[in-house]
């Protein structure tokens, strides 16, 4: 009997905006993906269009079964199917549910990872997010909302860590207010990270919430705090180059 291969979807990290921050794996499969599954509120169109797939759905509003049932059934007709996630799908990209309804479905799932938008931040701003002398730790992070009754961002700031908030672009002012290291701490949100309309801001635990504001800067971003955002010459020289 001819060996019939395993229904499989690819979860593939997309990058953070940038159409070329995606790895070369990634868009390999982008490429040859004959059903490609996408949010289309988060992904880059430009990267969308680079592929050829003739089945293209935007998963943007769409149930858990729906989206689950769609690639389960091409996995199961023999197609290649992508679902294509923005930044890296292990930070914030709720991809257990759907590979565990996939698994009791009977399809496996391989998942490639991406550049986070964390990264692309971090590049932007030209910072290094643990840095010798000033911090050794990096917490990434959210604040409550609709899908999370309670945070722990009163306790995780108190740290000295870098911190990334994810997700809270639209509760700046109320993230800032529950943390507890000096109001002089460095921070800066970062919107639409790598993408064409990138813009940065500046200042500190006690200012950011404000400046973004009156950035009209409502979603999409991320807010990085912690001192190695403006470390001066606090650091210590690397041990890489003494």
């Amino acid at each position: 009997m001819p060996h019939v291969p395993e229904p499989v979807v690819y979860f593939v990290g997309a990058g953070p905006g940038d159409p070329e921050l995606i790895t070369v794996k990634g868009k390999n499969l982008l490429r040859r993906a004959d059903v490609l599954v996408f949010a289309g509120s988060l992904v880059n169109p430009e990267l969308v269009n680079q592929s050829d797939a003739p089945v293209r759905l935007d998963s943007w509003g769409m149930q858990l079964e729906e989206i689950v049932t769609e690639m389960e059934w091409h996995a199961k007709s023999g197609k290649t199917v992508v679902r294509l996630h923005s930044g890296d799908p292990s930070l914030f990209g709720a991809i257990i549910e759907q590979i565990a309804e996939l698994k009791k479905r009977g399809v496996a799932a391989k998942i490639i990872p991406g550049v986070s938008s964390l990264f692309a931040a971090a590049a932007a701003l030209q910072i290094e997010l643990v840095l010798n002398g000033i911090t050794d730790a990096l917490v990434i992070t959210r604040p409550a909302g609709k899908t999370l009754e309670e945070d722990h961002i009163p306790e995780l700031s108190g740290l000295g860590a870098t911190m990334a908030v994810f997700l809270g672009t639209d509760r700046f002012e109320e993230v800032t207010k529950k943390l507890t290291c000096p109001p002089d701490t460095p921070a800066a949100v970062v919107y639409h990270a790598s993408w064409d309309d990138e813009k940065i801001i500046r200042g500190t635990v006690a200012t950011i919430a404000q400046k973004a504001k009156e950035a009209k800067i409502e979603k999409t971003a991320l807010l990085i705090i912690g001192q190695v955002v403006d470390p001066h010459n606090q650091y210590r020289r690397s041990h890489l180059y003494s």
